[in-house]
């Protein structure tokens, strides 16, 4: 049966975790359920954050936009239905380089940093109670979703979900309702990027039709 659970208030800044997290890191290759193992204590939402951090600069890793995301949607589910997550072993087993994964951990460390010391309490209403919780957990499930298409070559496809679901997730840790808003504005952002690769996509696929015709 699955276990019931709660989230309490971090202490420790998100900058300072994911260092844990990234000096943690042992031998050439790592894998989710590694991750989640150190970073379990600090409950769900970390580890969407956590996942969201290879997105934010314009490098794409092989693989990990699919295992990530995948992880990412789960877990999000997990937390809106208030119930540990079950995750398949062989997104939990998957083996990441090191080398690629650490560094662009690091980046993203180094860059929540700069920003860890704006996080505070504000907003309430957009973090506080069960049913505004689910509300949030599922855009998080969204942006996974986003963040799953096949785009990884177009820029910036990848970096805005990333952006979204890391201040989305970082947001409901630490209370900040200003940030979790700002995770629905790039959302929004995200959704209107692709319907309009979308409609560019679909307009040159008419216009090659028309050549040949």
């Amino acid at each position: 049966m699955q276990q019931t659970m709660t989230f309490d208030d971090t202490s420790r800044s998100l900058s300072q975790t994911l260092r844990d997290l990234i000096s943690g890191i042992r031998g050439k290759t790592v894998s989710l359920r590694d991750l989640m193992d150190q970073v379990g204590e600090q409950g769900l939402l970390l580890i969407c954050a956590v996942a969201s951090l290879p997105f934010l600069i314009p490098v794409s890793i092989p693989g990990v936009s699919t295992v990530f995301g995948a992880a990412i949607i789960l877990v999000s589910i997990a937390i809106c239905l208030n119930r540990m997550p079950w995750l398949p072993a062989r997104i939990l087993d998957r083996r990441l380089d090191s080398a690629k994964l650490v560094p662009a951990l690091e980046k993203g460390a180094h860059l929540v940093g700069r920003v860890d010391r704006f996080f505070k309490p504000r907003l309430a209403a957009l973090t506080a109670g069960g049913a505004i919780g689910r509300i949030n957990a599922l855009a998080i499930t969204f942006g996974g979703v986003l963040l799953m298409f096949p785009l990884g070559l177009i820029p910036f496809s990848n970096t805005l979900p990333g952006i979204a679901i890391l201040l989305l997730s970082t947001g409901m840790m630490q209370r900040d309702g200003l940030v979790v808003l700002g995770g629905y504005l790039f959302l929004a952002i995200t959704t209107v990027y692709f319907g309009a690769l979308t409609f560019m996509a679909i307009a040159a696929g008419k216009g090659l039709a028309g050549t040949f015709a």
